[in-house]
């Protein structure tokens, strides 16, 4: 009997992964919002049981637009989102007006150190649908822990960290540089430097929702404040 129906066959088994095809991951997926983004995504989705980084140049690029579409999916669905130590207090109007459910909303402003503990600690706790860490000073082995704490759970899990990171090593399954978008304000440009399968090579332009405001709006009584828990004492890894 020949050996190549028995290759064949066994190629297209779902534990096996083709270094020229994109793969299939183990965990479920969750669409972007955006079906150009699903599409170069290994699972046609933001991928849940493992870590993604996203590097940007600077706070504010567009990764907390980027990721709106899930976050008011998950949120609405009665799942709990938790920002790490974000740089800049979250606006909540904004995020009411790109649906995200402020009462499933935590927010811990914490310092650098805090936060690698925290983030942790959220990864593995299961109890919430995604979590975002701002980590400017994390290191690979932190962030292979990290990676370790995500697996098997079914939250979203997001790094942000500063694009010079980009040449480090990285136990993160998913990378994706935010690049400075001069083409448009209602896109984000990005490019994914790491994923499982082939390379993409060109810079992708994802749409984004952009709020608008009136010019007399008070965010004080438009919007109810967010939950803003302090940590204190924390160990640290």
């Amino acid at each position: 009997m020949s050996a190549v129906p028995e290759l064949a066959q066994l190629l297209h088994r779902p534990d096996i992964w083709r270094g020229n095809d994109i793969a299939t991951p183990a965990d479920a997926c969750v669409a972007s919002g955006c079906f150009e983004l699903d599409a170069v995504l290994p699972g046609g989705g933001w991928p849940t049981g493992s870590l993604t980084e996203l590097l940007t140049a600077h706070p504010g690029i567009g990764e907390v637009a980027l990721l709106q579409p899930v976050l008011a999916q998950l949120s609405k669905a009665g799942g709990w989102i938790a920002l790490v130590a974000p740089p800049l207090p979250p606006y909540a109007p904004a995020l009411q007006q790109a649906g995200i459910a402020l009462d499933r909303l935590l927010v811990l402003d914490v310092g650098p150190k805090e936060a690698l503990w925290c983030y942790e600690q959220i990864l593995g706790s299961g109890a919430f649908a995604a979590a975002l860490a701002w980590l400017p000073n994390a290191r690979p082995p932190q962030i292979r822990r990290l990676q370790v704490a995500q697996q098997g759970q079914r939250c979203l899990a997001f790094a942000f960290r500063p694009k010079s990171c980009a040449t480090q090593s990285s136990a993160a399954p998913l990378r994706i540089e935010l690049l400075d978008n001069k083409r448009s304000s209602d896109s984000v440009a990005l490019r994914i430097l790491k994923r499982r399968g082939t390379p993409l090579e060109q810079t992708l332009y994802v749409p984004v929702f952009r709020p608008v405001f009136p010019i007399d709006v008070d965010a004080t009584v438009a919007c109810p404040p967010l939950l803003t828990p302090a940590a204190r004492s924390v160990p640290v890894a």
